[in-house]
C-alpha cells in the first residue's frame, strides 16, 4: 500500500508544482521587482524626489481602485483567465515602456513614460495578485488535509520573491532602465504562459446577480466597527503603515541622494527587510503559543516604533539598512497577530467582505505616503519621517493599551 501511496503523493506534488507553484513564483517575482523597481526607475530617469513620490502614489492609487472590482471579476470569470490576461497586459505595458525608454532615455517623453508605467503596472499587478490568491485558495481546498502545506509553500514563495526581487531590480537597473524592464517583461510573460496551466476555479453562475463592490466593502466596514479589538488593531496598523509607506516611498531618495549609494543598495534595504520579516514571522508562530497575542503584539509594536524612530535619524547607510529591517521585523510580527485575531473574530459568513475592507484600510496610507514624499523637499524628508514615526508610536501605544484587557487577545 505504501508503494501505491508514495507515487500518488509524488504525482500530487508534481502537479502542484506545475499548476500552482511555478505560476506563483513568476508572478511573485514580477510583483516584487515592479513594486520596488518602478520608483527606482523613476528616480534614475527624472532625478526628481517629487516625481519619485508621485510615481509611488500612482502605483498604489490604481491598486486601491482595482481592489474594489478585481475580486468580483475573478469570481465571475475564474482565476486562471484573469491571471493570464492581467499578466499578459502587464507584459505588454512593460515591453512598451522598455522600447520608449530605449528611444527616449531622458526628457519629457521619458518622464511621461515612467509615470504612466507606474500607474499601469500598479493596477495590473493588483489584479494578478488577487487572481493568484484565489488560485492558491482553490489549490488548498483541493489538497484537503494537506492544505496547510500548500499555504506554507505559497507564503515561502512570496517571501523569497520579496527577498530577491528588490535587489535584482536594483542590479539590473545599473545596466539601464530598458534592461530592467525587459527582464520584468519576460517574467510577466512567463507568468501569463504558466497561468494557462492553472486549474480553473469555481465561477459565479451567469444567472447570479452582479453585486457592486461597494456593498461588500460596506458590510466589511460595519463588521470591523462591531469588533472593537479588530478595529483598534487595524487603526494602529494603519498609522504604522503610513510611516512604513513613507520609508518605502522615500527610500530611493534617501539611499541614492542622501547616503550617496547606488540603486542596488536600495534593493538591498528591502531584501534585508524581507529576510527580517520572514525570520520574525517564524519566531512569532512559536512565541504566540507560549505567550499569547497581546504580549507578542505589544513587543512587536514597540520594536517597530523604535526601529522607525531610529531609522529617521540614521547617520549612515549600514545603520539605515539595519533599522529598516528591525522596523519590518516588528511589522511582520504584528501582521501575524492581525491574521490570527481576524480569523478568530470575523464571522465566517462575513469573512470575505471584512477581509477586503481590512486590507483596503491598511493600504490607504501607501498612496498618501507617496504624495507626502512628492510634496516634501528632499532635505526635509528626515523631519517628516520622524513626525510619522512619532504618530506611529502613539497610535500603536494607544491601540495596544486599549487591547490589554480585551478578552480576544488574552489567549
Amino acid at each position: 500500500m505504501s508503494e501505491a501511496v508514495a507515487p500518488r503523493h509524488a504525482r500530487h506534488s508534481d502537479g502542484l508544482m506545475r499548476s500552482s507553484y511555478l505560476p506563483r513564483m513568476a508572478d511573485a517575482l514580477t510583483f516584487a521587482m515592479s513594486t520596488y523597481g518602478i520608483p527606482l526607475l523613476v528616480l534614475t530617469t527624472t532625478r526628481s524626489a517629487a516625481m519619485t513620490g508621485a510615481a509611488f502614489a500612482l502605483e498604489w492609487v490604481p491598486r486601491l481602485v482595482a481592489f474594489g472590482w478585481a475580486g468580483s471579476v475573478v469570481d465571475r470569470r475564474g482565476a486562471a483567465v484573469v491571471f493570464h490576461l492581467a499578466s499578459l497586459g502587464r507584459a505588454l505595458a512593460l515591453a512598451a515602456g522598455a522600447v520608449l525608454l530605449h528611444l527616449h532615455p531622458s526628457g519629457a517623453a521619458a518622464s511621461a513614460t515612467v509615470m504612466v508605467l507606474a500607474a499601469a503596472t500598479g493596477v495590473l499587478t493588483q489584479v494578478s495578485y488577487i487572481a493568484t490568491e484565489t488560485a492558491g485558495a482553490a489549490a488548498s481546498r483541493r489538497a484537503g488535509s494537506r492544505a496547510h502545506r500548500v499555504q506554507a509553500v505559497l507564503l515561502g514563495i512570496d517571501q523569497t520573491a520579496t527577498l530577491a526581487g528588490p535587489a535584482l531590480a536594483g542590479v539590473l537597473l545599473l545596466t539601464g532602465p530598458p534592461s530592467m524592464l525587459a527582464m520584468v517583461t519576460v517574467l510577466s510573460l512567463l507568468a501569463a504562459l504558466l497561468a494557462l496551466r492553472t486549474p480553473p476555479s469555481p465561477v459565479a453562475s451567469a444567472r447570479a446577480p452582479k453585486r457592486h463592490a461597494g456593498v461588500g466593502l460596506l458590510t466589511g466596514w460595519r463588521t470591523i466597527r462591531s469588533l472593537p479589538a479588530l478595529g483598534w488593531l487595524v487603526a494602529g496598523l494603519t498609522l504604522s503603515n503610513l510611516a512604513t509607506g513613507l520609508l518605502q516611498a522615500a527610500g530611493p531618495v534617501i539611499v541614492v541622494q542622501h547616503f550617496g549609494q547606488s540603486t542596488t543598495a536600495v534593493g538591498l534595504v528591502w531584501s534585508a527587510a524581507a529576510a527580517a520579516t520572514l525570520l520574525s514571522v517564524t519566531l512569532c508562530r512559536f512565541a504566540l503559543d507560549r505567550f499569547g497575542l497581546w504580549p507578542v503584539g505589544a513587543a512587536c509594536a514597540a520594536l517597530a516604533s523604535l526601529g522607525c524612530l531610529a531609522a529617521a535619524q540614521a547617520p549612515d547607510y549600514p545603520s539605515y539598512l539595519v533599522l529598516v529591517a528591525v522596523l519590518m521585523a516588528g511589522d511582520g510580527g504584528m501582521t501575524v497577530v492581525l491574521r490570527t485575531l481576524r480569523s478568530r473574530l470575523i464571522p465566517p459568513e462575513k469573512f470575505g467582505s471584512t477581509l477586503s475592507a481590512t486590507i483596503l484600510i491598511l493600504l490607504l496610507p501607501f498612496p498618501a505616503a507617496g504624495a507626502l514624499t512628492a510634496l516634501t523637499p528632499p532635505d526635509a524628508l528626515g523631519h517628516v519621517i520622524t513626525a510619522c514615526a512619532a504618530l506611529q508610536a502613539l497610535g500603536l501605544a494607544l491601540a495596544f493599551t486599549r487591547l490589554r484587557t480585551d478578552p480576544a487577545l488574552r489567549t
